[in-house]
């Protein structure tokens, strides 16, 4: 076979692989212009021309000039506290928060100013109100806002949860001691129960955890510790909402510095017998401890109806602080409007741990004002006696034996002969005044 007849046009191959390139290229276009027919690309992100400048200085002239618009009435309802903890609060946060300081970008335009970022942030937890409610009047976004939010939380906390959400020292315990006595109850240190909090945006797949028959809906529970004076000195949060209260205390760590002897033991009396264990008020759900004074069922005797009444009307101070806690900030009783996981983690409980410490910084505050003054009981017209009994609330040392506490912790007979003891004990200190 000759090798010329089969000779290879290189014109002829250039031919043919333009026209292959230019179907390609044109099926190429055709294909793009069709994608981009049916997916529309994508708008840039709107700027909105807010003037951060003339909304400070309209915050400044309505609540924190010389002569405001609105009175110190009127700051302490829509701020819920006073005027000069807010002020407190907002320097603590500017000098520990690069976040929280004026500043202007490079076009030397103003940015948000310190006050108007805690407003929002207290305004969001006051009134449960959305990221975007106030933009027209603080001229802040909702992304923004929520950005406010979150390091306005964790700063509170970071700032005052040492101070405030803490066990009581020794003279908390004295003082709370000599008002429990004043009360009829010897030893008591607080009143404990649970809150639920309703989850709107819990995941599908957590519903069956989260909820419980009676609530209806998805919660998460806070169980807390209260004194006579509003103050919360113990927070538990974050258990499921299908939990009891003696599921929360089994999860609890209210008494993990009893068991390792790292509180103050205090020495009491009652009904002229010896006792070394502060104890709280709780209702009926929770177990028969040495810690827990419960009211008694269906009491038959005059003694037994009168601890049961007194009982029941000191245990609501933790029924109270709730009702206040949710009345002064609106973020709790609303539904939680979280869909992130992190985000859940993050804010929800830093908002809730935010919330008991502002509560605790007012009660701190104006514990003064409260229409229950306390220090005004005359102690010896109610006992009939002017002798004051003395409390001990030295440290003890670490427990040798880890189990032998649990075991004294959770002793049913001192719980029993400690109700027994109070029933006398409120009958002989009040009984007189029964039929008044």
């Amino acid at each position: 076979m000759d090798p010329s007849e089969f000779l290879f046009d290189v014109e002829a191959y250039k031919r043919q692989s333009e026209i292959e390139e230019r179907y390609i290229i044109n099926r190429f276009r055709e294909r793009r212009n069709k994608i981009e027919e049916d997916y529309a690309a994508r708008s840039k992100r709107k700027y909105f021309k807010r003037d951060h400048a003339a909304a400070n200085q309209r915050l400044i002239d309505d609540y924190f000039a010389n002569q405001p618009t609105y009175d110190d009435a009127m700051f302490r309802r829509r701020f819920r506290m006073r005027k000069h903890i807010f002020l407190r609060i907002v320097g603590d946060l500017s000098s520990s928060n690069n976040y929280f300081t004026q500043r202007s970008d490079a076009t030397k335009k103003e940015g948000i100013s310190p006050l108007a970022k805690c407003t929002m942030a207290m305004r969001m937890l006051a009134y449960g109100v959305a990221a975007d409610a106030v933009d027209e009047y603080i001229k802040i976004g909702g992304t923004t806002a929520l950005e406010c939010l979150r390091r306005f939380c964790k700063g509170i906390i970071r700032l005052y949860e040492q101070e405030y959400l803490r066990a009581p020292t020794q003279d908390d315990l004295q003082r709370i001691l000599r008002v429990s006595e004043m009360q009829g109850f010897s030893g008591i240190i607080g009143s404990i129960d649970c809150m639920h909090w309703e989850w709107k945006n819990c995941p599908t797949a957590w519903e069956g955890q989260f909820s419980r028959g009676d609530k209806g809906t998805t919660t998460v529970i806070l169980e807390a510790v209260a004194s006579h004076d509003l103050w919360i000195w113990h927070v538990f949060f974050g258990c499921p909402g299908t939990l009891n209260d003696i599921n929360v205390l089994d999860r609890s760590p209210v008494f993990d510095d009893v068991e390792q002897g790292n509180t103050p033991k205090v020495n009491f009396f009652v009904n002229q017998r010896p006792y070394n264990m502060a104890y709280y008020l709780a209702d009926g759900i929770y177990p028969s401890y040495p810690t827990f004074v419960k009211s008694i069922r269906l009491p038959q005797s005059e003694p037994g109806k009168l601890f049961a009444q007194r009982q029941e009307a000191c245990r609501k101070d933790i029924e109270l602080a709730f009702g206040v806690l949710q009345a002064r900030f609106k973020i709790i009783s609303e539904p939680a409007r979280l869909w992130d996981i992190a985000d859940l983690a993050i804010i929800m409980r830093s908002c809730i741990i935010l919330q008991i410490i502002l509560h605790n910084i007012i009660v701190e505050d104006e514990r003064e004002t409260y229409a229950q003054h306390w220090t005004d009981y005359d102690q010896s017209e109610a006992s009939g006696s002017s002798t004051q009994q003395t409390f001990s609330t030295e440290v003890l040392p670490v427990f040798a034996n880890h189990v032998r506490s649990r075991s004294e912790l959770r002793d049913s007979n001192v719980h029993h002969k400690l109700q027994a003891d109070l029933v006398e004990h409120i009958w002989t200190q009040f009984g007189m005044f029964r039929g008044e």
